[in-house]
Protein backbone atom coordinates (compact mmCIF):
# COMPACT_ATOMS: atom_id res chain seq x y z
CA UNK A 1 0.00 0.00 0.00
CA UNK A 2 1.56 3.35 -1.28
CA UNK A 3 2.14 5.54 2.32
CA UNK A 4 1.63 9.00 3.22
CA UNK A 5 4.55 11.54 1.72
CA UNK A 6 6.84 12.29 5.10
CA UNK A 7 5.18 15.51 6.76
CA UNK A 8 6.72 18.54 7.95
CA UNK A 9 6.43 17.58 11.82
CA UNK A 10 9.10 15.60 12.35
CA UNK A 11 9.58 11.30 12.40
CA UNK A 12 7.97 11.43 15.54
CA UNK A 13 5.06 12.81 14.34
CA UNK A 14 5.61 10.28 10.80
CA UNK A 15 5.88 7.51 13.04
CA UNK A 16 2.11 8.30 14.90
CA UNK A 17 0.70 8.59 11.61
CA UNK A 18 1.92 5.62 9.98
CA UNK A 19 0.47 3.74 13.46
CA UNK A 20 -2.75 6.10 13.71
CA UNK A 21 -3.61 5.08 9.77
CA UNK A 22 -3.71 1.55 10.70
CA UNK A 23 -5.32 2.20 12.97
CA UNK A 24 -7.82 3.96 11.10
CA UNK A 25 -7.97 1.62 8.18
CA UNK A 26 -9.23 -1.58 10.87
CA UNK A 27 -11.92 0.71 11.70
CA UNK A 28 -13.47 1.10 8.70
CA UNK A 29 -11.96 -1.31 6.75
CA UNK A 30 -15.23 -3.96 7.24
CA UNK A 31 -17.87 -0.89 6.19
CA UNK A 32 -16.87 -1.06 2.84
CA UNK A 33 -13.73 -1.76 0.81
CA UNK A 34 -11.20 1.01 0.72
CA UNK A 35 -9.54 0.34 -2.99
CA UNK A 36 -5.60 0.55 -3.40
CA UNK A 37 -7.32 3.79 -5.44
CA UNK A 38 -8.94 5.15 -2.58
CA UNK A 39 -6.20 4.65 0.00
CA UNK A 40 -3.58 6.13 -2.58
CA UNK A 41 -6.38 9.54 -2.98
CA UNK A 42 -6.52 9.62 0.84
CA UNK A 43 -2.86 9.45 1.80
CA UNK A 44 -2.25 12.15 -1.19
CA UNK A 45 -4.88 14.39 0.63
CA UNK A 46 -3.18 13.75 3.97
CA UNK A 47 0.23 14.67 2.82
CA UNK A 48 -1.33 18.05 1.38
CA UNK A 49 -3.39 18.88 4.65
CA UNK A 50 -0.12 18.06 6.79
CA UNK A 51 1.64 20.83 4.51
CA UNK A 52 -0.63 23.62 4.34
CA UNK A 53 -1.31 22.90 8.04
CA UNK A 54 2.17 24.58 8.83
CA UNK A 55 0.62 28.11 7.39
CA UNK A 56 -3.20 27.39 7.61
CA UNK A 57 -4.84 26.14 10.77
CA UNK A 58 -6.88 23.31 8.97
CA UNK A 59 -7.49 21.07 11.97
CA UNK A 60 -6.94 21.74 15.65
CA UNK A 61 -2.86 20.87 16.03
CA UNK A 62 -3.54 18.64 19.23
CA UNK A 63 -5.17 16.19 16.88
CA UNK A 64 -2.65 15.91 14.59
CA UNK A 65 -0.98 12.67 15.91
CA UNK A 66 -4.61 11.06 15.11
CA UNK A 67 -5.44 12.48 11.92
CA UNK A 68 -6.14 8.99 10.64
CA UNK A 69 -8.83 8.00 13.42
CA UNK A 70 -9.99 11.38 14.54
CA UNK A 71 -10.84 12.56 10.90
CA UNK A 72 -10.07 10.60 8.33
CA UNK A 73 -12.20 7.33 10.00
CA UNK A 74 -15.01 9.66 11.26
CA UNK A 75 -15.63 10.83 7.72
CA UNK A 76 -14.97 7.51 5.82
CA UNK A 77 -18.13 5.90 7.95
CA UNK A 78 -20.73 7.99 6.87
CA UNK A 79 -20.22 6.64 3.36
CA UNK A 80 -21.45 2.82 4.11
CA UNK A 81 -24.85 4.81 5.74
CA UNK A 82 -25.61 6.35 1.61
CA UNK A 83 -24.25 3.67 -0.70
CA UNK A 84 -26.44 4.11 -3.25
CA UNK A 85 -26.04 8.29 -2.85
CA UNK A 86 -24.34 10.32 -5.42
CA UNK A 87 -25.15 13.79 -5.13
CA UNK A 88 -23.75 14.84 -1.66
CA UNK A 89 -23.06 18.61 0.32
CA UNK A 90 -21.05 19.52 2.82
CA UNK A 91 -21.76 22.21 5.06
CA UNK A 92 -18.77 24.36 6.74
CA UNK A 93 -16.05 21.83 5.41
CA UNK A 94 -13.36 23.58 7.28
CA UNK A 95 -10.07 21.03 6.37
CA UNK A 96 -12.52 18.72 4.25
CA UNK A 97 -13.88 16.59 6.95
CA UNK A 98 -16.09 14.89 5.70
CA UNK A 99 -16.57 16.17 2.27
CA UNK A 100 -13.03 15.47 1.06
CA UNK A 101 -13.18 12.05 2.20
CA UNK A 102 -16.25 11.56 0.69
CA UNK A 103 -15.16 12.66 -2.43
CA UNK A 104 -11.91 10.40 -2.09
CA UNK A 105 -14.50 7.54 -1.84
CA UNK A 106 -16.49 7.84 -4.82
CA UNK A 107 -14.09 9.21 -7.44
CA UNK A 108 -14.45 6.04 -9.05
CA UNK A 109 -18.62 6.64 -8.85
CA UNK A 110 -20.00 7.22 -11.98
CA UNK A 111 -21.76 10.62 -11.93
CA UNK A 112 -20.90 11.41 -8.20
CA UNK A 113 -20.15 15.13 -7.11
CA UNK A 114 -19.76 16.09 -3.46
CA UNK A 115 -20.72 20.08 -2.66
CA UNK A 116 -18.10 21.34 -0.31
CA UNK A 117 -19.44 24.72 1.28
CA UNK A 118 -16.65 26.76 3.10
CA UNK A 119 -17.02 30.81 4.01
CA UNK A 120 -12.79 30.82 4.60
CA UNK A 121 -11.12 31.99 2.35
CA UNK A 122 -8.39 30.10 3.43
CA UNK A 123 -9.21 26.96 3.76
CA UNK A 124 -11.64 26.66 0.80
CA UNK A 125 -8.22 27.77 -1.15
CA UNK A 126 -7.01 24.52 0.41
CA UNK A 127 -10.20 22.33 -0.77
CA UNK A 128 -9.75 23.88 -3.88
CA UNK A 129 -6.28 22.70 -4.33
CA UNK A 130 -6.85 19.44 -2.62
CA UNK A 131 -9.42 18.71 -4.64
CA UNK A 132 -6.99 19.48 -7.75
CA UNK A 133 -4.08 17.68 -6.75
CA UNK A 134 -6.24 14.27 -5.49
CA UNK A 135 -8.28 14.68 -8.47
CA UNK A 136 -11.81 14.37 -6.70
CA UNK A 137 -15.38 15.16 -7.64
CA UNK A 138 -15.54 17.98 -5.60
CA UNK A 139 -16.96 21.47 -5.93
CA UNK A 140 -16.01 23.79 -3.69
CA UNK A 141 -18.06 26.95 -2.90
CA UNK A 142 -16.86 29.61 -1.14
CA UNK A 143 -19.91 31.49 0.28
CA UNK A 144 -22.06 31.60 3.59
CA UNK A 145 -24.09 28.26 4.24
CA UNK A 146 -27.31 30.50 4.33
CA UNK A 147 -26.30 31.99 0.75
CA UNK A 148 -25.38 28.69 -0.77
CA UNK A 149 -28.63 26.47 0.50
CA UNK A 150 -30.61 29.53 -1.15
CA UNK A 151 -29.08 29.52 -4.23
CA UNK A 152 -28.36 25.73 -4.86
CA UNK A 153 -30.25 24.05 -6.83
CA UNK A 154 -28.82 20.94 -8.55
CA UNK A 155 -29.63 17.24 -6.63
CA UNK A 156 -28.56 16.41 -3.55
CA UNK A 157 -29.51 13.27 -2.01
CA UNK A 158 -27.00 13.66 1.12
CA UNK A 159 -26.30 16.63 3.51
CA UNK A 160 -23.57 15.94 6.06
CA UNK A 161 -21.46 18.46 8.57
CA UNK A 162 -19.28 17.65 11.37
CA UNK A 163 -18.49 19.70 14.44
CA UNK A 164 -20.17 22.86 12.92
CA UNK A 165 -23.30 23.91 15.13
CA UNK A 166 -25.71 22.23 17.14
CA UNK A 167 -27.90 20.14 15.82
CA UNK A 168 -31.04 22.90 16.06
CA UNK A 169 -28.82 25.07 14.30
CA UNK A 170 -27.88 22.50 11.62
CA UNK A 171 -31.45 21.57 10.99
CA UNK A 172 -32.04 25.25 10.76
CA UNK A 173 -29.23 25.88 8.41
CA UNK A 174 -29.77 22.88 5.99
CA UNK A 175 -33.75 23.12 6.10
CA UNK A 176 -34.05 24.55 2.42
CA UNK A 177 -32.41 21.05 1.12
CA UNK A 178 -33.92 18.88 3.57
CA UNK A 179 -37.65 19.62 2.91
CA UNK A 180 -36.71 18.73 -0.96
CA UNK A 181 -36.33 15.34 0.51
CA UNK A 182 -32.60 15.04 1.15
CA UNK A 183 -31.13 13.58 4.31
CA UNK A 184 -28.87 14.59 6.51
CA UNK A 185 -25.59 12.89 8.35
CA UNK A 186 -24.54 14.87 11.08
CA UNK A 187 -21.45 13.62 13.02
CA UNK A 188 -22.21 14.63 16.71
CA UNK A 189 -20.47 14.11 20.22
CA UNK A 190 -21.78 12.87 23.33
CA UNK A 191 -24.52 15.45 24.05
CA UNK A 192 -26.23 14.64 20.72
CA UNK A 193 -29.20 13.77 23.02
CA UNK A 194 -29.46 17.04 24.48
CA UNK A 195 -29.38 18.69 21.50
CA UNK A 196 -32.35 16.29 19.75
CA UNK A 197 -34.19 17.33 22.75
CA UNK A 198 -33.95 20.50 22.40
CA UNK A 199 -34.81 20.66 18.29
CA UNK A 200 -37.58 18.83 19.06
CA UNK A 201 -38.73 21.96 20.31
CA UNK A 202 -39.14 23.87 17.56
CA UNK A 203 -38.52 21.04 14.37
CA UNK A 204 -40.46 17.60 14.26
CA UNK A 205 -37.89 14.90 13.27
CA UNK A 206 -37.49 11.68 11.81
CA UNK A 207 -34.03 11.01 12.94
CA UNK A 208 -32.00 7.61 14.15
CA UNK A 209 -29.04 7.85 16.38
CA UNK A 210 -26.05 5.31 15.34
CA UNK A 211 -23.06 4.79 16.78
CA UNK A 212 -19.60 6.47 15.85
CA UNK A 213 -16.96 3.34 14.80
CA UNK A 214 -14.17 5.74 16.22
CA UNK A 215 -15.92 7.38 19.00
CA UNK A 216 -17.57 5.35 22.00
CA UNK A 217 -19.27 8.50 22.96
CA UNK A 218 -19.97 9.65 19.46
CA UNK A 219 -23.20 9.64 17.55
CA UNK A 220 -24.22 10.04 13.65
CA UNK A 221 -27.59 11.90 13.47
CA UNK A 222 -29.30 9.76 10.32
CA UNK A 223 -32.67 12.98 9.93
CA UNK A 224 -34.22 11.38 7.37
CA UNK A 225 -37.33 14.20 7.08
CA UNK A 226 -37.95 17.48 9.30
CA UNK A 227 -40.47 19.88 9.43
CA UNK A 228 -41.36 22.73 11.58
CA UNK A 229 -43.18 22.42 14.46
CA UNK A 230 -44.97 25.61 13.95
CA UNK A 231 -46.57 25.19 10.56
CA UNK A 232 -45.71 27.98 8.23
CA UNK A 233 -43.02 29.19 10.55
CA UNK A 234 -40.25 28.39 7.79
CA UNK A 235 -40.75 28.88 3.71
Amino acid sequence: MARAAPSAGGRALDIALAADRDKALALVGDSREITPAILSRLDRYVALLLRWQATTNLVAPSTLSELWTRHVADSLQLVPLALNARHWVDLGSGGGFPGLVIACMLADTEGATVHLVESNLKKAAFLREAARVVAVPAKVHAVRIEDFVDRFHEPVEIVTARALASLENLIESAYPLLKRGTEALFLKGRDVEVELTAASKCWSIDAELIPSVTDSSGRIVRVRSVVPSVPGSTD
